[in-house]
């Protein structure tokens, strides 16, 4: 079980992480949002307004969102759509 201490650092970590994609995001009407982080450490993100169901969503993900919240947070091992 991840302790609520720990968890609490990984939050600020990820959404440092999310912080740095957001105005990008927001340049095309979308948006982020941190859902949870799993004992696993697959953080869990729901993608907001314009970025909802953008056929570019899946590379935005992998080569975007994953790749900024790996590199801020070198645990994480995944990030899902939710």
């Amino acid at each position: 079980m991840i302790e609520t201490i720990e968890k609490t650092d990984l939050k600020e970590k990820v959404e440092n992480a999310l912080n740095n994609i957001r105005p990008f995001l927001q340049s095309d009407g979308g948006n982020i949002e941190l859902v949870d982080i799993t004992e696993e450490m697959i953080v869990h993100v729901k993608l907001l307004g314009n970025c909802d169901g953008c056929k570019m969503s899946v590379s935005t993900m992998k080569a975007g969102v994953e790749s900024t919240i790996k590199n801020f947070v070198p645990e994480i091992k995944a990030v899902i759509a939710v």
